[in-house]
């Protein structure tokens, strides 16, 4: 348990309304139970709109800064979070499933680059009726074949069970895009689609964005 006297950690990030790697640096804090305190970037930073614009992995935000240890990119931040604090449950209880969940997180880190590049997150957006190209619905049947796996074999409304972990703090923006881009989903996928905005720490953040007034032309722009 953290001490009463300890100074919180500090999650510095760009911006809660487009970038998914800081949402994920979020959910991650939240999901370990850490006292600690948001930094945003100022809206002009020319390094933070850089990543934003290149909608790949993070490069130095979310960077969680938690006493004398720095850290940055959202698996190394999942990785150390669950090492310092093992009693938060941030990975499932069995071998099989924590491999798995490993496993799809690290899939969701590296790859889905079409659907990156064509779906970029955008909170406040709602694109109906929006047409998703060949290279970005390959993404999302991926996507969404394993989300059913994770259903049929934890029973949900998590991807393995009663309560969120590593890999639905990874999860979580994609269903932020397909709620922004209308993405047509079966039963299943969409009550989990449901279930992330329900969760308490993922409705924070999006009102959060909803308030955000950072605007950014090129990933607001009707294409």
């Amino acid at each position: 348990m953290n001490s009463p006297h300890r100074t919180p950690a500090r999650l510095a990030i760009s911006s809660r309304n487009y970038s998914s790697w800081c949402l994920r640096g979020f959910l991650l804090a939240r999901l370990a139970g850490i006292d600690f305190v948001v930094e945003a970037a100022a809206a002009d930073d020319a390094q933070a709109r850089a990543e934003l614009l290149m909608r790949t992995a993070s490069i130095l935000l979310p960077c969680l800064i938690d006493g004398d240890v720095t850290v940055w990119d959202t698996i190394a931040i999942a990785e150390y979070l669950n090492e310092a604090h093992p009693k938060a449950g941030m990975l499932p209880q069995d071998v099989v499933s924590r491999a798995r969940c490993r496993s799809i997180s690290g899939e969701m880190h590296s790859g889905f680059a079409a659907l990156r590049a064509s779906l970029p997150m955008n909170i406040r957006a709602r694109r109906p009726g929006f047409t998703v190209w060949s290279g970005a619905q390959t993404d999302i049947d991926r996507i969404l074949i394993i989300w059913r796996d994770c259903f049929e074999a934890s029973g949900g409304p998590f991807l393995f069970g009663a309560k969120p972990c590593i890999a639905d703090a990874m999860f979580a923006p994609v269903a932020s895009r397909f709620r922004t881009y209308d993405v047509p989903l079966d039963a299943a996928c969409a009550r989990y689609v449901e279930t992330i905005f329900a969760w308490p720490d993922m409705a924070e953040w999006v009102a959060e964005a909803e308030e955000e007034p950072e605007e950014i032309i090129e990933l607001d722009v009707e294409f």
